[in-house]
């Protein structure tokens, strides 16, 4: 019997990968994960998740993929068509439900795209409306008009003396929050729910370097954290910065999401503080 070994002869040229099993190990943003072999691969045909809905991105890819059975086939290297363990294509599924728009295609996942804004899933909805970067509404509170102080006459004797007794100068106005914060709940399911934190720089100076606190009213827990940090003692939350979010210029803001435990009530934390100062809130 013939027990040699034969191999086969080295080449330039990488076959393609064609349905092979694999597990999603991590999620880096909507469209680039890392395998359970250690490889971090992009989704073919999706466009990179705009900043206004990157955390819905990244839940909705943890939620559907992480530690999921998925097929994969790859052409180029670093890049894969990834299909779900029931046949279905995830970026199909990800642009039919507004989690990213498409990029560069046609036929099926154009008329998905096309659906998806019709219908306002997703991105195409509340709070984004298809836009980057979330919509911010000013108020402006109404002018405080100081009413003049009465004038006081004295009379004595002729002749006669008026004083008059300048009003005080009204106090100095209260020095503006440097930094305003925008809480909200995306989702909400039986003991859990998706949150997410807009920090927007309010004042004159850049941000280099911060860390968001806060506190749950409910027993609330923070599982999972994306653009930030998170650590939690009791009830009380912080968040740092990681170095891609840790400068927030004059007006310009930084968003972070994060995956929740509850316990019945899921009250929105009351206050917030960056580097330790309060923060105004909407």
């Amino acid at each position: 019997m013939d027990t040699r070994v034969w191999t086969r002869p080295p080449t330039l040229v990488t076959d393609a990968q064609e349905n092979v099993p694999r597990f999603v190990r991590e999620v880096i943003d909507g469209r680039t994960v890392v395998l359970d072999t250690g490889e971090r691969v992009q989704i073919s045909l999706l466009a990179p998740a705009a900043e206004c809905w990157a955390a819905a991105a990244i839940a909705f890819a943890t939620k559907t993929l992480v530690a999921k059975p998925v097929r994969m086939t790859s052409f180029i290297p670093g890049e894969i068509n990834l299909w779900l363990e029931d046949g279905t294509d995830y970026a199909l599924l990800a642009v039919r439900e507004g989690v990213l728009r498409a990029q560069g295609a046609a036929g099926a996942l154009a008329e998905a795209e096309a659906a998806a804004a019709r219908e306002d899933r997703g991105l195409w909805g509340l709070p984004c409306n298809g836009m980057d970067v979330t919509p911010t509404t000013t108020t402006t509170a109404p002018k405080r008009v100081q009413q003049p102080e009465p004038v006081v006459t004295t009379t004595a004797a002729p002749p006669v003396v008026t004083t008059t007794t300048p009003p005080p100068p009204p106090p100095p106005p209260p020095a503006a929050p440097p930094c305003a914060v925008m809480y909200r709940i995306s989702g909400q399911w039986p003991g859990g729910f998706q949150g997410g934190v807009t920090i927007r720089n309010t004042g004159s100076a850049a941000i280099n370097g911060w860390t968001l606190a806060w506190s749950f009213a409910d027993g609330q827990t923070v599982n999972q954290m994306w653009n930030a940090t998170s650590s939690q003692r009791g009830a009380t939350v912080s968040a740092a910065s990681v170095h891609y979010t840790a400068t927030i210029a004059p007006g310009r803001e930084v968003s972070i999401g994060f995956l929740g435990s509850m316990r019945g009530k899921n009250t929105a934390p009351a206050s917030f503080t960056l580097n330790g100062t309060a923060c105004s809130t909407s």
